[in-house]
């Protein structure tokens, strides 16, 4: 989806992204906030909407969103809502809230904790509880079920994965990496990403508020996203059809980016998506080091929007990035962004 309205992000924060903190998510979002709205000469008095991206589940709480308000202030009264999903879709949500024109600046919400418990336990507990919760597959055999898928296709290849962790980690030996036991055949350790706190505000605003707050607004020129079938077993896990149609929503076959920030956690997601985008050499993908770097629950794709906001900010033209959702690469979402003279 593409609109004519001018809407940008103005700037974004994380908190350090660490294997374990004591922290509480409103407390790490009271941190975000201020550090995403402090630098642009803003308070919390001039945001008109708010949209938080959080997971009961991970919390262990029925609407935990309700305290991560505190972060925001609760006088003046203000707008909010909130999505059960990575920060990224409360941004599609306020770039969405921002077109009907009445307000200026939203600032939108990623946060989790998923060193608080075992994934294995807690993501099976989100499937249909009719066919796949009864299994008890957590995260790591959906990938490793994907990756064998991808790498029959000839998609990718373990050594080809190992290349893939030890770029994004900027450290490790490819031959040592395959060495290794796995995990999940074919999936080493190397291949998964490492638990991670942490959480991520971003700020964005209509045109002429966005010109005013920062000299180069990252321009949110399109976003789309789409989801496909629930049940793995029902999808050719070598391929990525809703990536590929968001893709196309955006004409991104004939829009050439610089960069692209994927939020792929696993090292065969980031080569099946190259492949499905057709990202050739010119393009960096996930120079930031990607979540397989640091994967901040819930805040991950979140990161990867404002990762591709950095590059628009320090002079870049345009700039893909991508969040997703739901084993597999289930859903997907897509947020070009560009800078302008």
């Amino acid at each position: 989806m593409t609109t004519s309205t001018d809407i940008a992000i103005v700037g974004w924060a994380h908190t350090p992204l660490v294997r374990h903190t004591d922290q509480s998510e409103t407390q790490m979002l009271l941190h975000a906030i201020t550090d995403a709205i402090t630098p642009l000469g803003l308070t919390r008095a001039d945001i008109d909407f708010t949209c938080l991206g959080s997971c009961d589940y991970i919390t262990g709480q029925a609407f935990s969103f309700v305290s991560n308000l505190d972060a925001i202030g609760a006088w003046p009264p203000k707008r909010d809502s909130h999505v059960e999903m990575d920060g990224a879709w409360a941004l599609y949500e306020a770039w969405l809230r921002l077109q009907e024109g009445d307000i200026e600046i939203a600032v939108v919400t990623g946060s989790g904790r998923s060193s608080t418990g075992d994934p294995a336990l807690i993501y099976p507990m989100e499937m249909d509880p009719y066919f796949l919760a009864p299994l008890g597959a957590d995260p790591l055999t959906f990938a490793a079920l994907q990756a064998r898928a991808v790498i029959d296709a000839g998609i990718a290849t373990e050594r080809s994965m190992a290349e893939t962790a030890v770029r994004a980690r900027g450290k490790g030996d490819v031959d040592e990496l395959l060495g290794e036991e796995y995990l999940r055949t074919p999936l080493r350790r190397h291949d998964v990403p490492p638990i991670t706190d942490g959480a991520a505000a971003m700020v964005i605003a209509t045109g002429d508020r966005a010109r005013q707050l920062v000299e180069r607004p990252a321009y949110i020129t399109g976003m789309d996203h789409r989801t496909e079938c629930h049940n793995p077993s029902f999808r050719a896990l070598d391929d990525s059809p809703s990536v590929r149609i968001a893709a196309d929503a955006l004409g991104l076959r004939n829009t050439p980016v610089e960069i692209a920030e994927l939020q792929t956690a696993f090292t065969h997601e980031e080569l099946l998506l190259r492949h499905v985008l057709d990202l050739g050499d010119d393009v960096a993908v996930n120079p930031s080091g990607g979540p397989l770097r640091a994967n901040p629950i819930m805040a991950s794709g979140l990161c990867r929007i404002g990762y591709a906001a950095d590059h628009i900010f320090g002079g870049g033209t345009r700039a893909l990035a991508h969040s997703t959702s739901g084993p597999c690469l289930q859903q997907n979402l897509l947020c070009l962004v560009e800078g302008r003279s």
